[in-house]
């Protein structure tokens, strides 16, 4: 299942990382992740004494790494794997870079806990909790979802990690930190919205752990590229053992809230959302 997956991906198509410090080489480096033929990979360089994330990632580590994992049946080839998808495949260890194409392997590295050798699955998991841990320092990169057009890499990470919660509880310490970790990055998801004075109440669905007091967040929606930036806060507390949740939402109209809207932590991101229209009072 797991090569299958892997070789469903062009690697060389998942999108390049953000640069934090190459702002003026943006549109370049968009133009060359959006190329049918990619050019042979540049030299990287540098700035503030930092590599370019965007010339770190390289495709045909992802492959062959996911690959080589995927298949490994002893701790030498599994570490081997390992460097490769850690050397630019899905990370770059060395600059603590995190690549979009993480994302892309979450599904295969968690399969590969659930089905791979257990040295592969060892390295599976060393391998999503550096991803995350980088990715939680980002603070730019955005992923396209199912369910949003760009969320924070980390949020998108974690939410591969909820889906394998009992996998993940079952995979000794690793795994309960990776789980805790990722309740750091929760989502909202919109069920039903009603206007409320100066903003408005929505009832829906939380993953992860919600801070106590009022919040920045992020709302998104299929189809609006830009997330909002608004303010929410838990209107009732939550009961144990329930992702059933009310949060008060300042600053926006219902309509810009509709399901299926997801709000996401915006401490996460270091690009600024968009402020919400004011509400009619």
């Amino acid at each position: 299942m797991a090569l299958d997956a892997i070789d469903a991906v062009d690697w060389s198509r998942v999108p390049c990382p953000a640069d934090a410090d190459a702002d003026a080489d943006a549109d370049a480096d968009a133009d060359a992740c959006g190329l049918a033929d990619p050019p042979a990979r540049r030299p990287s360089s540098a700035r503030n004494g930092r590599h370019v994330p965007s010339d770190l990632y390289e495709p045909g580590r992802a492959a062959a790494g996911l690959r080589a994992l995927a298949t490994a049946t002893g701790l030498v080839r599994a570490a081997d794997a390992g460097s490769l998808l850690a050397g630019g495949g899905l990370l770059h260890d060395h600059s603590g870079a995190v690549f979009p194409a993480a994302v892309t392997a979450a599904p295969i590295l968690l399969d590969i806990v659930r089905h791979g050798h257990p040295h592969a699955a060892a390295t599976a998991l060393g391998l999503l909790d550096d991803a995350l841990a980088f990715a939680a320092r980002d603070g730019r990169t955005r992923v396209a979802t199912p369910y949003a057009e760009a969320v924070a890499i980390c949020c998108a990470l974690a939410d591969h990690l909820r889906r394998e919660r009992d996998l993940l509880a079952a995979s000794g310490p690793e795994g309960g930190r990776l789980l805790a970790d990722a309740a750091h990055h929760w989502r909202f998801d919109v069920h039903e919205v009603a206007a409320d004075a100066g903003g408005a109440t929505a009832l829906g669905v939380l993953a992860g752990r919600f801070p106590d007091g009022t919040r920045t967040a992020e709302a998104h929606r299929v189809g609006r590229a830009v997330p909002l930036a608004v303010q929410v806060a838990l209107s009732y507390p939550l009961v144990a053992g329930s992702p059933d949740a009310c949060l008060r939402i300042d600053g926006a109209r219902p309509g810009e809230l509709a399901p299926p809207a997801a709000l996401f932590p915006a401490r996460c991101t270091a690009d600024p959302a968009v402020p919400a229209a004011p509400a009619s009072s």
